[in-house]
């Protein structure tokens, strides 16, 4: 993928939500929003068109990344929108990020992938938190395919089903509060990434407590946007 220069026009970032609640898709366009919006760029969201509502497991995260293909694809065809500067895909296990990466010529970055570099940033041991017990290897082989396996303490998890914690938002934040408290205080976690895109609200709110720094998924991606579009031609 060639260099990007930096621009001063208005922008816009596509963020894909590989799963198909709509609801998710909004939040998380939003969280993006507020922090790309000040550096003038505008976010359009797009939401796959098949597969889970949520993605729990290695098979849904797999099929997925041929949605995230399909719906980048057919926005980038779409002549009469304004031109794409950078793809976000709004899953924490980035399906199709490194294909698409490969297949077209602006920045495409996963959630996981900035979150894992937001974590590990100064050398830091950092943990991951979350709901998806099936996730698991994948999670730890997204940690080592972005280099930061020696800094890992590990993913500690929720103890109801992902589907259950959805669907009620203040017992996701408090099981989630929890598995925080164990990767500071069994594993020696100095960050924790609540890994999950739909996780964000939960994220935000698990922030405000102080227990760690918490690295929020979709804010680490609008960063690494900003730092990727920003980032000298060549550099």
């Amino acid at each position: 993928m060639p260099p990007h220069a930096p621009h001063t026009g208005t922008r816009t970032v596509l963020l894909v939500n590989p799963n198909t609640n709509r609801g998710t898709t909004s939040m998380m366009a939003e969280l993006a929003r507020n922090h790309l919006a000040p550096a003038g760029i505008t976010v359009e969201s797009r939401t796959a068109g098949q597969g889970p509502s949520m993605i729990t497991d290695p098979i849904t995260l797999k099929e997925s990344a041929q949605h995230v293909v399909d719906t980048v694809r057919d926005r980038l065809a779409d002549t009469g929108a304004p031109p794409v500067a950078a793809v976000i895909v709004a899953a924490i296990g980035d399906p199709a990020r490194d294909r698409l990466a490969d297949e077209i010529d602006v920045p495409v970055i996963g959630i996981g992938q900035a979150s894992v570099h937001a974590a590990a940033a100064g050398g830091r041991a950092f943990g991951m938190a979350t709901s998806t017990p099936l996730l698991v290897d994948s999670l730890t082989e997204l940690v080592a395919r972005h280099g930061h396996a020696a800094a890992f303490t590990g993913v500690r998890l929720t103890p109801s089903d992902p589907l259950l914690l959805a669907a009620s938002a203040d017992q996701q934040y408090e099981e989630l509060a929890g598995a925080v408290r164990a990767c500071v205080d069994r594993d020696g976690a100095e960050a924790v990434i609540i890994a999950g895109g739909p996780l964000s609200d939960a994220a935000r709110r698990l922030a405000a407590l102080g227990l760690v720094d918490i690295v929020e998924p979709v804010p680490s991606a609008a960063a690494l946007v900003l730092d990727t579009l920003n980032a000298p031609a060549g550099g």
